[in-house]
C-alpha cells in the first residue's frame, strides 16, 4: 500500500482523528485521543506503528520477523503493545487486517458509553 492509500485506510475507520503531535512525522490516528497508529511515510523510512494486544504482537512477529519488530520507539515496558512494520513489500490484505486490529484495540479499551457513541456514529 502506499502513504496515501495507508492514510485512506486509517480514515475511513469511525470517529478518528489525524494528528502530528510529535512534528511532520509519524502521522497519527486517533480514537477518541488514543493513537492507534503511527505512519512514517518517508521513502527512506517508510514504516507504521500499530497498536496491538500481546498474543496478537507476538503472532504477527513471528509470522514476518523480517518485517514486524516490537515498537521500536516505545519504553520496553510499552514494547509488547506496539508492533512496527516496514512497509516496503508487505501484503496489503495482511496490513489492513493490522490496521483494523489496532483500531480494534483501542475501541475495547474504552468506555462502554464511548463505544456506544462511535457504534452509534454512522
Amino acid at each position: 500500500m502506499t502513504a496515501d492509500e495507508i492514510k485512506d485506510y486509517c480514515r475511513s475507520k469511525k470517529m478518528i482523528t489525524e494528528e502530528n503531535p510529535f512534528g511532520d512525522i509519524p502521522i497519527c490516528f486517533k480514537l477518541k485521543g488514543k493513537i492507534f497508529a503511527q505512519l512514517y511515510p518517508y521513502e527512506y523510512d517508510y514504516k507504521i506503528t500499530l497498536k496491538c494486544t500481546v498474543d496478537a504482537g507476538q503472532f504477527f512477529r513471528m509470522a514476518y520477523p523480517e518485517k514486524v519488530v516490537r515498537g521500536y520507539h516505545c519504553p520496553p515496558v510499552q514494547q509488547p503493545y506496539w508492533n512496527t512494520i516496514f512497509l516496503d513489500d508487505f501484503p496489503d490484505d495482511v496490513l489492513k487486517d493490522m490496521i483494523d486490529l489496532a483500531y480494534d484495540t483501542v475501541f475495547f479499551k474504552l468506555s462502554k458509553k464511548m463505544q456506544e457513541e462511535i457504534k452509534s456514529n454512522l
